[in-house]
């Protein structure tokens, strides 16, 4: 299963990615952060990271 993982720096805080998968992905200090990778399963991850305005994310096996 891929992880998918967060590149702070480009990250604007649009919060698309904890919108569509708030299981995985929170909102701290307007940066998102990964906090439930084995959790993509109840979401679509690929979805959220694909939604990401500034390409901050990706999928990593």
């Amino acid at each position: 299963m891929k992880t998918p993982v967060v590149d702070q720096e480009p990250c604007i805080g649009c919060e698309a990615c904890a919108g569509l998968c708030p299981e995985v992905f929170e909102m701290r200090d307007k940066k998102s952060w990964v906090i439930g990778p084995d959790r993509c399963s109840t979401c679509d991850c690929e979805e959220a990271v694909e939604s990401c305005p500034v390409g901050a994310f990706a999928l990593v096996e």
